[in-house]
């Protein structure tokens, strides 16, 4: 036996982000044994990851972990797993979006599941959360198509429009929409005074805050985001105590809630955006990030609700550093959200083995 164990994974990139997906069957069953074998393949901890295939950032530090589907009507799972660069931490609580957008191709690619016909609708179950979604993918002559017309900022050139129709977003890890009770609340941070956010969860929990009540105006670069310590201290105080607030415990080891910051839209979308991942600022905008913070804008009374600008059709467009991302709300006549719908696209950008030292796989 060699040195190494080989494990089969394809590197592919999800909406703006990129990681390595694997069949659940191909890694341990044994969750420790498997995000020793995750961090390993990674790289990780290592602010380089230079010992792994990781991407030495966190938008290109994930993993996906899918499996046919077990209940009626749901075709796949799909485990989405967080690593951080310089950190030994595997985290599957948190729902990811942009990867979710590689789900369906990756079991077309390996035969989990079959091409429907020009266009494949599958049903995927995220286990993070227990969140459901419909994802299309092109499949002209049974085969997934990656080439297209569909754009979207944070990734250039064009790709072929990967459709996802979020089904039950609500309260994904916080358990409820608002889980303070409350659209807006007030903390007293300590060294800065009262604050007002709103505690918010469609897809993702995040805490958002005015820009301008923080003394920034969220046009900010992103560099500027990233050396500005004054602002991330103030920032983490805020998000741990607004964790306590939305049930959500001590999430000083966690990678949510997230952090936005907002302001008046400057390109004509909706609301202007600086999002922290939750202590690196963002180069974009997380997908179900921009799911909960379209959401906000059209709640009464919230702290997007005096900056966003309400767009003539039902697509709300929420501006980020590197251009915008557009959400599709469905809302019923009582006025709530019933649902999301948005466009990704995704790769496959290599296919083969991963290999994990033999002192880490465990058998």
């Amino acid at each position: 036996m060699g040195s190494q164990t080989a494990v089969p994974a394809m590197l592919m990139r999800g909406g703006s982000s990129k990681g390595l997906f694997f069949a659940a069957a191909d890694l341990p069953s044994e969750t420790a044994v498997r995000d020793a074998v995750l961090l390993a393949a990674m790289g990780s901890p290592d602010p380089r990851q230079i010992d792994g295939v990781g991407g030495a950032h966190p938008l290109t530090s994930k993993v996906g972990i899918v499996s046919p589907g077990r209940e009626p009507g749901v075709d796949l799972e799909f485990l989405f797993a967080q690593l951080q660069p310089a950190k030994d931490t595997v985290d599957t609580q948190p729902n990811c979006g942009n990867m979710l957008a590689a789900v369906v191709p990756f079991a077309l690619e390996t035969g989990m599941a079959k091409a429907q016909g020009e266009e494949t609708t599958l049903r995927v179950l995220t286990l993070n959360t227990g969140m459901l979604s419909d994802i299309t993918v092109c499949t002209p002559g049974g085969q997934i198509a990656y080439e297209g017309d569909a754009r979207i900022d944070g990734v250039p050139g064009t790709a072929a429009p990967v459709r996802i129709r979020f089904l039950d977003t609500e309260g994904s890890v916080a358990g409820s929409l608002l889980p303070t009770g409350q659209v807006k609340d007030v903390f007293d941070i300590e060294g800065f005074g009262k604050l007002e956010a709103t505690c918010i969860d469609n897809g993702m929990p995040m805490v958002l805050v005015r820009a301008q009540d923080v003394g920034r105006s969220a046009y900010e670069t992103v560099a500027d985001m990233n050396a500005d310590n004054e602002l991330k201290a103030l920032l983490e105080k805020l998000r741990l105590q607004a964790a306590l607030a939305m049930g959500l415990g001590d999430v000083s080891q966690k990678n949510y809630p997230k952090m936005c910051l907002l302001n008046r839209p400057l390109h004509g979308g909706a609301v202007h955006t600086r999002c922290f991942i939750p202590h690196v600022c963002h180069d974009a905008i997380g997908v179900l990030a921009a799911v909960t913070v379209a959401t906000a804008c059209v709640m009464d009374n919230s702290v997007a609700a005096g900056l966003a600008e309400t767009p003539p059709s039902g697509s709300w467009s929420i501006e980020h550093p590197s251009g915008e991302f557009s959400v599709a709300l469905e809302v019923d006549a009582a006025g709530k959200v019933a649902g999301a719908a948005l466009i990704r696209t995704a790769r496959n950008l290599m296919r083969g083995e991963v290999l994990i030292p033999a002192s880490v796989w465990q058998e």
